[in-house]
């Protein structure tokens, strides 16, 4: 009977996750921005799955026929001026973008980017919530010595600036290439997402389901990752889309100072870094250095739209708003 008892009032981790899920998934829909959002991640997704369905271009190969850069420096000796035959303007269908100092494609080279950018920036911002979700949600529920050891060590990351930190460390691991940017960012990123989700775990600590989960004797992680964490799975999406965005810019922004542009992968700080090297917009060729900007900046929308829906089940305060909304809509 005991038993019997005990596992009636052990309430189901799978119904509970699924309701959260479902919840979720609602809210996005509901949500017109995050709808939008969604789209335009599902767009980058699909670029990054099928490259070669948008271009057969290899990104790394010349793609300008040696007989077009012949030509062209014959034209060039025959009027007297130095030959410059790199760098061409978009021309439809070869190269829709244009060509880059060494006749690349400027496409092929944005589209092959986008899965790399966008596998970097999900493992990044995966890595960091998971460092938020242990530090944060550990310290609220253990206290005592290790929430002060833990919010020690959160406090001694926030109040270091974040950029001169990130310049420092990819300066000491240069070479070291994407792995380089992937590590740095993840140590100097978590600080902000673990002091949010410990003060969201010290709000719930103290309720009733995770007493009943004490009473029964329930270990410490499965307390931590059966009941709590299902509870605050909004507050943990909303967290890692947050730092998608963070994490997007300023992995471009570190590549375009030049940190982690080695090995064989491209990236849309790549692309800006060399753009940018070979005075690209000096030479006419805007797209070489606009198109991996628009990128980025449509990557970090699509993040940043996502972030509505989940911010709205968050705050309770912003439901409510959305609900007066619709109200007087109608």
């Amino acid at each position: 009977m005991e038993a019997i008892g005990t596992s009636v009032a052990r309430p189901p981790a799978s119904a509970s996750a699924r309701d959260a899920v479902t919840r979720l998934s609602k809210a996005v829909l509901r949500n017109r921005k995050a709808t939008l959002g969604l789209v335009m991640f599902l767009v980058l997704l699909f670029v990054s799955l099928f490259p070669d369905l948008i271009t057969s271009a290899p990104w790394n190969e010349s793609v300008v026929p040696s007989d077009v850069v012949s030509q062209c420096q014959q034209n060039a000796v025959a009027l007297g001026q130095v030959p410059n035959c790199a760098q061409f303007a978009p021309s439809w269908p070869l190269y829709p973008l244009g060509t880059t100092q060494l006749n690349y494609d400027v496409l092929s080279q944005l589209v092959h980017a986008t899965g790399t950018t966008l596998f970097a920036t999900v493992l990044i911002s995966l890595l960091v919530t998971l460092i938020s979700v242990l530090i944060g949600v550990t310290a609220a529920y253990v206290g005592g010595v290790v929430d002060m050891v833990l919010s020690f060590v959160t406090d001694v990351f926030l109040v270091i600036p974040a950029l001169p930190l990130l310049i420092v460390l990819s300066t000491y691991l240069e070479g070291g290439g994407l792995a380089a940017i992937v590590l740095v960012m993840t140590v100097t990123s978590w600080a902000f997402g673990a002091r949010q989700l410990r003060a969201q775990g010290l709000s719930i600590r103290t309720k009733e389901f995770l007493e009943a989960a004490r009473v029964r004797g329930e270990r410490r992680w499965y307390v931590i990752f059966v009941e709590i964490m299902p509870n605050m799975l909004s507050l943990i999406v909303a967290a890692f889309l947050g730092t998608s965005v963070y994490v997007v810019a300023t992995m471009a922004g570190l590549q375009f100072l030049g940190f982690g542009n080695v090995g064989d992968s491209i990236t849309w700080g790549t692309m800006i870094y060399q753009s940018q090297q070979a005075m690209s917009l000096e030479s006419g060729n805007t797209w070489w250095l606009m198109a991996p900007i628009v990128a980025v900046a449509f990557m970090g929308t699509s993040f940043a739209l996502l972030n509505y829906a989940f911010d709205e089940i968050a705050n309770p305060a912003l439901r409510k708003t959305g609900r007066r909304r619709g109200k007087r809509a109608a």
